[in-house]
């Protein structure tokens, strides 16, 4: 393969994908009915530049993960998936890595979820896919690279969020997360790119090494299920906060939804709103 040929068919497959099939707002403006650079960078969580850099064959080396991102955000088949990491120079990840697909049936089931706030992680808690409503209301995505997209790294290490905790809740929080990354790693023991993150998180928090080495179980899932948002135009709201496991593919898939008729619907639905006035 020449080393232009892995840009040259992101390029190509890019200009073959609706705007309106990938949940992009289609401006009145468009001289090509394909995606535009920018909008496929936003989608795969890589930068403009380097995207440019790809299709022109003046970077090369793509890791794994921008080529899964990238296979996502194209909304390839899996054969086309295939050839891309081929391309790409990578062996095609096998069921020892940690997956982060999403098969065409569930993703049907999320463009008909395209009012509703919904963002979905990968096995490693890595963001596979945020659509528009959650950034309505959570914040935007687009921008985090490398482990600012990992929802471990964020709650133990990043920047606060618009989820409000008590002290306790945000202790149960990082309790279950890490807990379940270590069960990820122990269905996933090849996975390399998975023990990287661990290694990773260890230098950055503490707080990881410590619920990592505990040998206290961590608390159980509340019963409830719901998750207070304070979000800046519309103020504080508690929502009902459902994830749904997509077992094939090890995938968790969060909903955000406000019973019909409550003061919290009408404040999510005002958050909702927003986006609309921000473009």
């Amino acid at each position: 393969m020449q080393t232009w040929d892995f840009g040259r068919t992101v390029r190509r497959w890019r200009e073959r994908v609706a705007p309106q099939d990938a949940g992009v707002p289609v401006g009145r403006r468009r001289r090509a009915p394909g995606l535009r650079r920018e909008e496929l960078a936003a989608l795969a969580g890589v930068s403009a530049d380097y995207l440019t850099r790809l299709e022109q064959g003046r970077a090369t080396a793509p890791s794994a993960q921008v080529v899964e991102a990238l296979a996502r955000a194209l909304r390839v088949s899996a054969p086309e998936r295939d050839l891309l990491y081929r391309l790409a120079g990578h062996t095609v990840p096998g069921p020892e890595v940690v997956p982060a697909r999403l098969a065409p049936s569930v993703r049907r089931l999320l463009d008909r979820l395209a009012h509703t706030p919904v963002v979905v992680y990968d096995a490693s808690w890595n963001l596979v896919l945020a659509n528009e409503p959650y950034e309505a209301l959570m914040g935007p995505t687009s921008h985090w690279r490398g482990i600012e997209r990992n929802a471990v790294w964020r709650t133990l290490a990043g920047p606060a969020g618009r989820v409000v905790h008590t002290a306790r809740e945000q202790a149960d929080h990082e309790a279950r997360l890490v807990a379940d990354l270590r069960l990820t790693v122990l269905r996933y023991p090849a996975d390399r790119a998975l023990r990287r993150l661990v290694g990773a998180l260890a230098e950055a928090a503490p707080r990881f090494t410590e619920l990592w080495d505990a040998d206290v179980p961590p608390p159980l899932p509340s019963p409830s299920r719901r998750k207070t948002v304070e979000h800046p135009e519309a103020g504080r709201m508690t929502l009902d906060c459902d994830t749904l496991l997509d077992a094939l593919d090890d995938t968790r898939i969060t909903v955000y939804t406000a019973e019909p008729g409550t003061r919290d619907a009408a404040r999510l639905a005002a958050a909702l709103g927003t986006a609309a006035l921000v473009e």
